[in-house]
């Protein structure tokens, strides 16, 4: 069956061409259309779409409202549209924090003029949103086997017309059967019992924390950092995959809600412990090791996929710090950082991957899995305190 899609924006045009690029990928159907937030939240409980395309500004309800409307009453996967400014990259990540998982530039002249990169670059990403788990355990209950426990004694309906020896002999049964189940319980438990805790690993010297994220990572890096102490002991670079007109603005709000100071990297500033440098987005962040560490800011190579790249920023690193690195894999799409994580493995460093449950999109986090790269695959919320007891 094709992913149902509900899209939502005040312009009938957009509505209809967002439609039509949907239609050209068979996996795909738009089911219905909104003009306003009231009306998609109307519209999501009643069609249930297995994804949603939002726009921020409209009449009624704005976008972000209806985000945290549906996702408190029928949570489904959002993509929403933004506009690439500063002021639309603020709005994109209250949008992420209120629930949406992904954003798409909104740009009617790209729409116009380039209808097949369109499509194909909408329909992709719905998608990989719509396979994000977001209101999954709504829409199909969980698999769970039950065993039904019978009672002590089990009364057959015709007992009362057997003989004192037939009843005698199905009570005794009946106790057998019982005392069967409570054995069956008991090893259950038994093999359900949590594992020995592992010995907690002794704190060790990182001379930098890299941490590298795409979808769902806006999210995921707020969640580590404003958890990390002003006095945080190791210099922290982040790569997230993100629009230049977005980084700087992601920066800001990462500054005002951590301890830590948070900013968008520039060309030659110095790495220093509780301080994190953002990989500015069309730009490549290399690690150097003059002036006792700093990055390099630069355009970069036009035929990589990312910039940033994690793979260039953990590559860069593994040099300057050989066995000194921790690298650390968020969610996201695609499997950027597998490389660089290969090359900080090479050189002693250890890496961590965050585990599939608590992924946006197990795509980066399980290309390190599946390599064999991770030293640790953790839960986000335990990352922090991790980060925490183990660098020093």
């Amino acid at each position: 069956m094709p992913i149902t899609v509900l899209v939502v924006d005040d312009s009938g045009f957009f509505r209809r061409r967002v439609c039509e690029l949907i239609e050209t990928d068979p996996r795909l159907k738009a089911i219905g259309t909104a003009s306003n937030g009231r009306e998609a939240i109307e519209k999501t409980l009643t069609l249930k779409p297995d994804v949603i395309t939002m726009d921020y500004e409209m009449p009624v309800m704005d976008g972000i409202s209806a985000v945290r409307e549906i996702m408190a009453k029928q949570p489904t996967p959002v993509l929403m549209f933004s506009s690439l400014t500063h002021e639309g990259a603020r709005v994109t990540l209250d949008a992420l924090e209120a629930g949406a998982v992904d954003y798409l530039p909104k740009n009617f002249e790209d729409i116009s003029r380039h209808l097949e990169k369109m499509a194909k670059v909408l329909c992709e990403r719905l998608i990989t949103v719509a396979k994000s788990g977001v209101g999954q355990t709504n829409k199909k209950a969980p698999r769970t086997q039950t065993i039904s426990k019978p009672s002590a004694i089990a009364k057959p309906s015709s007992e009362g017309r057997l003989s004192l020896a037939e009843r005698i002999a199905a009570r005794r049964e009946n106790a057998k059967k019982s005392q069967q189940q409570l054995q069956l319980d008991r090893a259950t438990a038994k093999a359900n019992l949590a594992p020995a805790p592992k010995p907690k690993p002794q704190p060790r010297h990182f001379s930098l924390l890299a941490i590298g994220t795409s979808t769902g990572g806006p999210m995921a890096l707020q969640t580590v950092l404003t958890q990390l102490p002003a006095n945080f002991p190791a210099p922290i670079v982040l790569i997230q995959h993100m629009p230049s007109t977005f980084t700087g603005a992601f920066a800001e709000r990462l500054n005002s809600l951590c301890k830590i100071s948070v900013r968008e990297a520039k060309d030659g500033d110095q790495l220093r412990p509780g301080l994190a440098l953002l990989a500015p987005g069309g730009m490549q962040m290399m690690v150097d090791r003059r002036n006792g560490g700093t990055v390099r800011v630069f355009a970069g190579d036009e035929r990589l996929n990312y910039k940033p790249s994690v793979d260039v920023t953990f590559g860069s690193a593994a040099k300057v710090y050989p066995g000194k690195v921790l690298g650390v894999i968020l969610t996201g799409m695609g499997s950027d950082g597998k490389e660089g994580a290969r090359i900080l493995k090479e050189t002693g460093s250890v890496v961590w991957s965050q585990d599939e449950v608590s992924s946006v999109i197990y795509g980066m986090p399980m290309a390190i899995a599946k390599a064999g790269l991770a030293d640790e695959i953790i839960n986000l919320a335990d990352i922090s305190s991790k980060l925490i007891s183990d660098v020093t």
